[in-house]
């Protein structure tokens, strides 16, 4: 069994991270480029990023990403027996919903686990309780969790590790995404980038902006 050592999960997740930003920058060059004056900014082609899943919420519901279409979505991906990201990930979105108050109603936030297997919603219910009352655990089948991570464009790895429970961890990406209520994508970030002041802030200037028009 190969042992995985935290210098091989960083370089991997360094990786994959400079490859969905590439893709991001990509996507906003294409955008921008092909954006008229009466026409509005829609993204296409493979490295779409988009929210689009079937998944069963922490309470055990069937749930599609039209269940929140009513609301921008704020997405990460990651699995409950993290020891470093998903924690401080998930307390600093906790955070990001404080900060904007009643704004918080307009947004959805969700945390889907990449560990399927051992993330059940019943776990996910106990986990997400943690960070916030608002925050929705998002669970399923592996073939469901894959589609979705396809979807956003999510890196994740299973890799053995014996020193792990069941002996097995998740590399993955960090990414926070925000979507628009359509699932169209509209931003990415990454907790250590900015405070949680700042991401409040970006949040209220797109919902602002979307209640001007």
């Amino acid at each position: 069994m190969t042992h995985i050592t935290p210098a091989h999960r960083v370089l991997r997740i360094t990786l994959w991270s400079a490859a969905i930003a590439a893709a991001v920058l990509a996507l906003l060059f294409i955008a921008l480029r092909e954006q008229g004056p009466s026409h509005q900014v829609t993204y296409s082609g493979e490295a779409e990023i988009r929210s689009e899943f079937s998944l069963v919420d922490h309470r055990g519901r069937a749930v599609t990403q039209d269940d929140f279409a009513d609301r921008w979505q704020l997405v990460f991906f990651g699995f409950t027996n993290c020891p470093d990201i998903c924690p401080t990930t998930l307390a600093y979105m906790g955070s990001v919903l404080d900060i904007l108050g009643p704004k918080a109603d307009r947004i959805a936030p969700l945390f889907v686990t990449l560990a399927p297997e051992r993330d059940t919603s019943e776990v996910l219910a106990d986990y997400v309780a943690n960070f916030h009352p608002r925050l929705v655990g998002l669970t399923g089948s592996k073939a469901q969790v894959a589609a979705a991570a396809e979807a956003f464009k999510v890196y994740h790895e299973r890799l053995e590790d014996e020193d792990a429970p069941d002996h097995y961890t998740m590399a993955h990406a960090g990414h926070i995404y925000l979507m628009r209520p359509d699932g169209s994508f509209e931003a990415v970030f990454i907790e250590g980038d900015q405070p949680p002041e700042a991401l409040a802030e970006e949040i209220t200037m797109r919902l602002e902006k979307e209640s001007s028009q």
